[in-house]
């Protein structure tokens, strides 16, 4: 057999093994949602049901808590994925464009975020939205996680591969920094922001430890603490669980396939300069 065939042949079936490998789990998980409450958990390990139960997905979408979480954090999503957007958009353009005193010095202490864990500075990240009073409310979920070190330097990066030379021709014809920005970064920016986007909007919709730690109020729970405290509540409804979670995870899922050509291209346009 000629090597770059069966080369092909190897390459073609290490991408099926993975992406079977990716996919099982997913799609255990959407059939689970049919079973009976015992039936996830039976032994041995059964992969389809006996019996298809459709009810599942029925009582999940009639339980008012569930919308309300899924309604909840899509309106949170959007405006954090919006929020998003905007501020790193902007301190990108002023540190890859601008020229001021201490820029460096800024440009460090900004992107220094990237190297510290999360969890390294979630207590005094709870005292500081504690003092200012932002506990149960929809902006302690928003505000705190918009400006973001790796956003920030992955949308400068992009800006830093934008020829310099269209942008002093628009400043000789009088154009602003404002309108350099809105006329020629902005437009040219949509690789870029599919990438970012996408990412700030499944930060957000899959946030769990933040919003467990600073919502109690049961009308601004996020769908991951319904799906955490549905667990630890009523855990022995299995099947009703893995309804819940298909639904949790479908928008999610559906946002990825609609952009996932932008997704590539704005990695591959965005690469490291």
């Amino acid at each position: 057999m000629n090597t770059s065939v069966s080369r092909r042949i190897w390459t073609y079936a290490l991408a099926t093994l993975i992406v079977v490998s990716t996919m099982l789990p997913l799609a255990w998980m959407v059939i689970s949602g049919f079973k009976g409450k015992s039936e996830v958990v039976k032994t041995p390990f059964q992969f389809f049901p006996e019996i298809w139960i459709w009810q599942n997905y029925v009582d999940i979408l009639q339980d008012p808590a569930f919308v309300q979480a899924m309604v909840l954090t899509f309106i949170g999503a959007v405006i954090f994925t919006g929020l998003s957007l905007t501020v790193n958009s902007f301190a990108a353009y002023v540190f890859a464009r601008l020229d001021f005193r201490g820029k460096r010095f800024w440009w460090i202490y900004c992107i220094t975020p990237m190297f510290i864990p999360g969890m390294a500075i979630l207590l005094t990240s709870f005292v500081v939205v504690s003092n200012l009073g932002m506990l149960n409310t929809l902006a302690v979920l928003i505000i705190p996680g918009v400006a973001a070190a790796a956003q920030m330097f992955f949308i400068r990066q992009f800006y830093l591969n934008t020829p310099i030379a269209i942008e002093e021709a628009a400043l000789i014809d009088g154009a602003g920094r404002w309108r350099i920005f809105w006329s020629i970064f902005l437009p040219q920016s949509q690789g870029v922001f599919v990438v970012v986007g996408v990412g700030s909007y499944l930060a957000y919709w899959n946030a769990y430890v933040w919003p467990i730690l600073t919502i109690q109020d049961p009308g601004l729970q996020q769908i991951m603490q319904y799906l955490a405290g549905f667990r630890s509540e009523r855990g022995n409804e299995w099947g009703l669980l893995m309804a819940g979670s298909t639904l949790a995870a479908l928008p999610t899922i559906i946002l990825v396939l609609i952009f996932q050509r932008y997704i590539v291209n704005g990695v591959r346009l965005a690469g490291i300069k």
